[in-house]
């Protein structure tokens, strides 16, 4: 299992719907946090994506330099930027932090907040532009001298990256999309399929799914899961803190927040949707438990992932190893407030796991930097051995120092 970690960039605190516990979102907390997921021995952490949040790519970026080995899973967002300039954004990133970037791709599921961002398609033409802008950032980061693509949203004539990035062929790409639609763009792209925290039954016919659209294309995949986490070294402890974490929320809060939810053509999100009883009016263990310890209270409130596993230590772990036994080899967590549960699930979980957070793909033998300014844009200098080469020399190949 690879077990990674999330920055809480849309906010933190003890208790869900309310001010109350509530912690300053500020680049202190941020870095208290990374720090505390540096250390411990994460994978990495993901950072969310949208409106609601501080920009992914700029956090990342202030926190390289506060890290020594955790990894960013970064959203790009198809529609919203070029393929060739996210791609050199993925480039710089994983070159400068030598080699810590993962790449989310977020096609997006709001369209309200979508057209807020200009985005006006419906939601099976967004996965064709996905589809058209992943085969140009694959194209450009895999090495191509340069790259003509002439698509019906998307078109790049001439592009290319000067600067290769740091792992290879580019970094991993990550995705979720539960419609046929977002199967299809996983099944010919990515490398790590993405689910939110269903009841592993279902986890296990979604998989089934993807494996077979992949095995289509000629390809395998890997799997992941998003999932919150309440472990206690008890279990009554751990549902207690359930129970404590949306003790806040009024039954108002939760019925505007899932009618906001609602609006989304998300699959993805209305399968989560599906998991609440009620209209989240029972607050139950009974209405709330959907699977043994799978529980769906923090979607009261939440889009995106809104179930955690809630339990004891070795409760959650054999629980974990369910996920692993249907194909989930990376789990992607939280849990409130952040910090804090960084070390429970650390102290609580890591010795009872099955863990390798080795990833030989992401560190070849050799890594390409390069000395001296480009030339016309375009040109790096050539490696000269003799410092009194002739002046004018031609230097029409560009040479990458290793």
């Amino acid at each position: 299992m690879k077990l990674f970690w999330f920055l809480p960039t849309h906010g933190d605190g003890r208790y869900l719907g309310t001010t109350t516990g509530g912690r300053v979102l500020d680049l202190d907390y941020l870095k208290q946090v990374a720090g505390a997921i540096d250390n411990l021995g994460f994978q990495g952490a993901l950072l969310p994506t949208g409106r609601s949040c501080e920009d992914a790519w700029i956090t990342a970026s202030a926190l390289i330099g506060a890290t020594r080995r955790m990894k960013f899973l970064v959203a790009v967002r198809p529609g919203l930027v070029a393929p060739s300039l996210a791609a050199r954004m993925a480039a710089t990133f994983d070159r400068l932090s030598g080699g810590r970037v993962l790449i989310n791709v977020v096609t997006g599921g709001d369209p309200v907040e979508l057209a807020g961002d200009g985005i006006f398609q419906e939601h099976d033409t967004r996965y064709e532009v996905t589809d058209e802008f992943l085969h140009i950032w694959r194209r450009l980061l895999a090495g191509s001298d340069a790259v003509d693509f002439e698509g019906k949203y998307l078109s790049v004539k001439g592009a290319k990256i000067i600067f290769p990035p740091w792992q290879k062929p580019y970094p991993a790409l990550y995705f979720g999309g539960s419609s046929p639609a977002g199967i299809e763009v996983a099944a010919r792209h990515v490398d790590y399929y993405l689910t939110w925290g269903e009841p592993p039954a279902q986890v296990a016919e979604k998989i089934a799914l993807v494996r077979v659209a992949a095995s289509r294309q000629g390809r395998r995949l890997r799997f992941g899961i998003r999932l919150h986490m309440v472990v206690r070294e008890t279990e009554d402890e751990a549902w207690r803190a359930a129970d404590r974490l949306i003790s806040h929320v009024t039954d108002a809060a939760a019925a505007t927040a899932l009618k906001m939810i609602a609006r989304q053509d998300s699959t993805g999100q209305h399968r989560m949707l599906a998991l609440q009883k009620n209209g989240g009016s029972d607050r139950s263990r009974a209405a709330l438990e959907i699977s043994p310890n799978l529980w769906a209270g923090i979607g009261l409130v939440r889009s995106g992932a809104g179930t955690a596993l809630v339990g004891d230590a070795d409760t959650v772990a054999a629980r974990m190893k369910e996920y692993a036994a249907v194909g989930i080899d990376t789990f992607i967590l939280s849990g409130y407030p952040h910090l804090e549960e960084a070390y429970r699930v650390a102290e609580l979980l890591f010795a009872r796991l099955p863990l390798t957070h080795d990833d030989p793909d992401a560190s070849p033998a050799a890594r390409p930097t390069h000395a001296g300014e480009v030339m016309a844009n375009e040109l790096l200098p050539s490696a000269q051995r003799n410092s009194g080469a002739v002046a004018g020399a031609s230097a029409a190949s560009p040479v990458l120092v290793k």
